[in-house]
């Protein structure tokens, strides 16, 4: 249910774990600044940190109705993206923290796997239910 930073170079952990989550991690994310990260979770919740402080930045993002089992941010920050053991995605604002329109539907099986495409114009999403 924590988050810790490591030093890739020198594997020394970086600051206090992140405490938030009620469940367990199940993706982590930086965003492409740097300045952030998401983490969703069996809580069925995300969540924003600040990466330098490991503050939470408002508070959770709700709106999947089972596990948060991955999430990505778009290329250029403005939006996250996450998916679920229902098997649905689900699109936020990462700076209003809200979601944006209704969940996309269309897995059978639970959404393993999300990215955004370079440029931002397509999501790719893997599941269990052997689609992308």
């Amino acid at each position: 249910m924590t988050i810790c930073i490591w030093d890739a170079e020198t594997g020394a952990t970086l600051g206090n774990p992140l405490n938030g989550h009620t469940g367990n991690v199940r993706s982590i994310a930086y965003s492409p600044d740097g300045r952030h990260i998401i983490s969703g979770s069996n809580d069925m919740t995300i969540w924003i940190w600040d990466a330098e402080s490991g503050a939470s930045v408002g508070g959770p993002l709700e709106g999947h109705t089972d596990y948060v089992s991955s999430v990505a941010y778009s290329p250029n920050g403005q939006h996250i993206i996450s998916g679920s053991e229902h098997g649905t995605i689900r699109i936020w604002d990462a700076e209003t923290h809200t979601a944006i329109g209704t969940p996309l539907e269309g897995h059978t099986g639970f959404v393993g796997s999300i990215a955004y495409s370079p440029n931002g114009q397509h999501i790719i999403s893997g599941s269990s239910d052997d689609t992308i």
